[in-house]
């Protein structure tokens, strides 16, 4: 019950913040693992190299301070851009990433279907670049007959020419973890709370736990 109350929160304050023009930048930062793939995909049909420490910036280092070592920048933890394949492959590579965890990294799969806010988008190898913003739904994972499903609050795809998949999500729960009788209950509960609430406030925050609650029900029927 706490994991769905806990999910059902963050589903929440990410609708909150999707209908105030974007998602939180506070929870996006909170993304940890720096992946070059993150760059603008309307060039990522060209591999980039990180850029390297210049050997100017390397003598005033030295004339400042000639006893300590260089320091680490940024782009010495970045790896350049897989090159695109000659042919598809057959198979899309995913990393679906978590503020705390990976949940999958550089798995090979055959499709994952997210929940965009355009609407359900199904990404196969070979997808043309793409950068899709995520709403409170069911993420799918299919590996041959082995369906995952995620229920995620938040976050980006980015879907490249070289069939690699990055998801960043600010919450993902698998579905089979949840209650569904407890998110019916949800579901119930909030229904009530919209059809007597008497401001818009407490009408807001009843339409957007109906959403989230609605979502978790479908999901898991």
């Amino acid at each position: 019950m706490w994991l769905l109350r806990r999910f059902a929160g963050s589903c929440a304050a990410a609708t909150t913040a999707r209908g105030g023009g974007g998602s939180s930048p506070v929870a996006l930062s909170r993304l940890g693992p720096a992946r070059a793939y993150a760059d603008d995909a309307a060039s990522a049909d060209k591999p980039k190299k990180a850029p390297a420490i210049t050997d100017d910036l390397r003598k005033a280092w030295k004339k400042v301070a000639p006893l300590l070592e260089m320091p680490k920048v940024p782009s010495d933890f970045l790896e350049g851009r897989p090159p695109v394949p000659a042919t598809i492959p057959t198979k899309l590579t995913v990393n679906f990433v978590l503020p705390r965890k990976y949940e999958l990294e550089a798995k090979q799969v055959d499709m994952v279907i997210v929940p965009a806010t355009s609407g359900m988008m199904g990404v196969l190898p070979g997808h043309v670049s793409t950068i899709a913003q995520l709403k409170p739904g069911v993420l799918s994972v299919h590996d041959g007959a082995d369906v995952k499903k995620y229920i995620v609050s938040s976050g980006f795809a980015f879907v490249h020419p070289n069939s690699v998949t990055d998801i960043l999500a600010v919450e993902a729960v698998l579905a089979e973890e949840l209650d569904i009788e407890a998110a019916r209950k949800g579901l119930a509960d909030y229904t009530t709370k919209l059809n007597s609430a008497t401001t818009d406030l407490a009408k807001a925050e009843a339409q957007i736990a109906i959403e989230v609650y609605g979502t978790l029900v479908a999901a898991l029927t």
